[in-house]
């Protein structure tokens, strides 16, 4: 538990310190659309879970737009208090933050009287991810906890190469993502999925 703590430390200074030095107008030219392999994991008609990114994150922003625009629904976590697990609630403008309210760990997500719903993919945020899907995330084990409850939806990274490493410390809890999307490349983490 020590090794993930310090790994999550060391990683955020990283990822934390690579989106200084992108700058903004360089953050917000990436990611724009998801690339076609990603695309067409989510056909027309699917919905798309994504994540409302923090400062750091890889921006989610431009790819719900997308998503929505080419006929997919578009769902965010969220949670009705700490102890609540999470839970995904549809998004239905991605261009603007109205229907959004700020959760108990400070992200923004769907009001508590938008629909719930179980993504097809879900578009997941973390700190450091390996090239065959193991991913290390903020440390409350909710995606890990929701994926379990949810084993039928596709997990996607959405990450910065910077954020790539040999290995992790796994453990039986922790979930394998299908692929995850960098500015540069697509990891394709378990080809038979």
């Amino acid at each position: 538990m020590d090794d993930k703590r310090r790994l999550r430390a060391r990683m955020r200074a990283l990822r934390r310190d690579h989106v200084a030095k992108l700058g903004g107008t360089t953050t917000a030219l990436l990611f724009r659309r998801p690339p076609s392999p990603l695309a067409a994991l989510a056909p027309e008609g699917s919905t798309v879970g994504l994540y409302h990114a923090i400062a750091g994150e890889a921006p989610t922003r431009a790819s719900a737009q997308w998503f929505a625009e080419t006929g997919r629904a578009i769902a965010l976590p969220g949670f009705a208090d700490r102890t609540a697990p999470m839970q995904f609630r549809l998004w239905h403008d991605p261009y603007d933050d109205d229907g959004l309210t700020v959760g108990p760990y400070g992200q923004l997500q769907p009001e508590a009287d938008a629909a719930e719903v179980i993504p097809d993919l879900a578009i997941v945020p973390l700190l450091a991810f390996t090239d065959d899907g193991d991913r290390l995330g903020q440390g409350g084990g909710h995606y890990d906890r929701w994926l379990e409850a949810n084993p039928g939806v596709l997990p996607v990274g959405l990450a910065w190469d910077c954020q790539l490493i040999d290995s992790l410390p796994i453990e039986a809890h922790d979930r394998r993502l299908r692929a995850v999307v960098t500015p540069t490349r697509l990891y394709d983490g378990q080809v038979d999925a």
